[in-house]
């Protein structure tokens, strides 16, 4: 059943705050490797993702969805194409004393980049005494959810926390590349463990372990704190998952678990937490298709909880073709086809499709996720694949269906997708 929105609030009441006392930072600037390809010339929050958004817009959204309007977003690594975004796509009213700023990288403590999350936020840290926050909200900008945060700092008030650390159960396996969380009854931490190989089981449920996603609201004075002694470590990755969460936890703060799992969003269903770690191309690819479904597993039509972007001024999308005796029928089913895009007698199936792409007669698109300005060529067949932005798709080529001959050209992910970079040039088939 979906709960309204009277019923988030209700449970969201709590002690009560101050919203100008809450300052918010999103960390935008890591590198993203996984993703191939993909973050070669953008930062993984810049990556498009839906057919119209960019990872970074998830989170944004879940923030001003929640009241949250005080936002630092610290960057760094090939970070233009999110600076443009941001500048372009959010703008929030001066008048109200709401911001969303980049931050980018300044050395403004010595002669070194940021050197983890924890000495990102602490090479920022004029920031936080600036606007003198009670509390500070740090979460990542990579990640896809939905999340009510003031639900979590109401926690945070209601346990007297010095930092309340988001969580949620994921298989062991998978916990073997997040923060593990070992908590007693009431909720508090009591032993913290970065990407180990054996992770911890959660009491009762053997084959789960308990996630650290990642989210953080500390208390301001304990996060100044933490972040001055570990600066002072040169044995510290100076990180927070790896060395500012575990130091709290053994100096015995006050730290809690939030339970994602508990977290009521309006317009969606009750007792269902959907979030994604979208770090690998495989993972990307699949978060894309959990769109397409039927029932969505992420849903992106819930007008009480929009996901917010900028506007596009492009016309929208059109079908063109009915010729069936020659199948030549520009048809999409089980997709997601954004404004601008021509599907000229083509077939797409089960796909996603970005701002202005034109699919032309008898190509079959299935499975795949396209960017803005792709062209895909009469005769063409694309089948899980990947194709970043400004990519022409030579008529009769194929892809996804030889992955041996895939890879001579091609990043081909472990899953078997295929990633063709943005601007590449992409070879006919061979003459017969």
């Amino acid at each position: 059943m979906a709960i309204t929105g009277e019923q988030v609030r209700e449970r969201s009441r709590g002690i009560g705050y101050e919203t100008s006392r809450v300052l918010v930072m999103i960390l935008a600037g890591g590198e993203g490797r996984r993703l191939g390809p993909l973050t070669h010339d953008r930062a993984k929050p810049a990556v498009p993702f839906g057919g119209r958004y960019r990872i970074i817009d998830m989170v944004l959204s879940n923030f001003v969805n929640s009241g949250l309007s005080r936002i630092k977003i610290l960057t760094q690594y090939k970070s233009a194409s999110l600076e443009e975004h941001i500048s372009r796509a959010w703008h929030l009213s001066p008048m109200l004393d709401n911001f969303i700023e980049p931050i980018p990288a300044q050395q403004r403590t010595g002669k070194s980049w940021f050197k983890g999350s924890a000495d990102a936020v602490y090479q920022c840290q004029h920031v936080i005494t600036d606007e003198s926050p009670d509390y500070v909200c740090i979460f990542g900008g990579d990640h896809v959810y939905k999340m009510d945060v003031r639900q979590m700092l109401d926690q945070h008030l209601q346990t007297n926390a010095e930092v309340t650390v988001a969580a949620i159960p994921v298989s062991r396996p998978e916990a073997r590349a997040f923060g593990v969380i070992e908590a007693e009854a009431d909720g508090a931490i009591k032993a913290f463990h970065e990407k180990v190989p054996d992770p911890p089981p959660m009491p009762g449920r053997p084959d789960m372990a308990l996630a650290s996603m990642g989210n953080y609201i500390f208390t301001t004075s304990a996060l100044l704190d933490a972040l001055e002694r570990d600066a002072s470590l040169e044995t510290s990755k100076h990180d927070f998952g790896r060395d500012i969460i575990p130091t709290m936890v053994a100096r015995g703060h006050k730290v809690c678990v939030y339970d994602f799992q508990q977290n009521q969003v309006p317009g969606e269903e009750e007792g269902y937490a959907y979030w994604r770690d979208i770090g690998t191309i495989d993972a990307y690819w699949a978060a894309q298709m959990d769109l397409v479904a039927t029932q969505p597993a992420f849903n992106l039509y819930n007008g009480r909880w929009p996901l917010r972007t900028g506007y596009s001024h492009d016309p929208p999308a059109k079908f063109v073709f009915r010729d069936e005796a020659n199948a030549r029928v520009g048809t999409a089913t089980e997709s997601l086809v954004s404004l601008g895009c021509i599907i000229s007698g083509g077939r797409i199936h089960r796909s996603v499709l970005s701002n202005r792409v034109r699919v032309n007669s008898f190509s079959h698109i299935e499975e795949s996720v396209l960017f803005e300005n792709v062209v895909i060529g009469r005769h063409a067949r694309i089948r899980r694949a990947i194709v970043d932005k400004d990519v022409e798709i030579p008529p009769g080529t194929q892809i996804g269906f030889n992955l041996e001959e895939d890879r001579k050209r091609w990043f081909v992910s472990e899953g078997g997708i295929v990633v063709i970079p943005k601007r590449a040039k992409v070879p006919g088939p061979p003459e017969r």
